[in-house]
């Protein structure tokens, strides 16, 4: 399958994934906010991966709403079928995405770096 096409896909994959966990399947344990940062379906569409970060201050809240994703794969996977025209909807993979919170680590150390700069200039 051109790799076109498997953008395409998972361009469609991430926002139906949102609308199913967000709209229709309402899992009161998702209380933090979250967001579908990359879906990658394999070349047979028999499976993906899908990148998913959780924004929470309390970390606690985090684990439960990103394992409440997590538990709910099968569901979600459920709800795309009926959503999306597809012939075989991938079996969901979900992963923690940390690239954000690994880029605010690295912004707070370079902002003391600069200002230990600063001081010394």
């Amino acid at each position: 399958m051109g790799a076109e096409r498997i953008d395409k896909i998972n361009s469609e994959l991430k926002k139906e994934i949102y609308a199913a966990i967000t709209k229709r399947l309402k899992n009161p344990l998702i209380t933090e906010m979250f967001s579908i940062t990359e879906v990658d379906a394999s070349k047979d569409l028999s499976s993906a991966k899908v990148y998913i970060s959780v924004f929470s201050v309390n970390p606690e809240k985090k684990a439960i709403t990103l394992n409440a994703i997590i538990e709910d794969a099968k569901k979600i996977r459920h709800e795309l079928a009926k959503s999306m025209r597809m012939r075989t909807v991938p079996e969901l993979r979900f992963i923690e995405d940390t690239s954000f919170e690994y880029g605010d680590k690295m912004d707070k150390l370079f902002n003391s770096l600069k200002k230990d700069e600063e001081k010394k200039g």
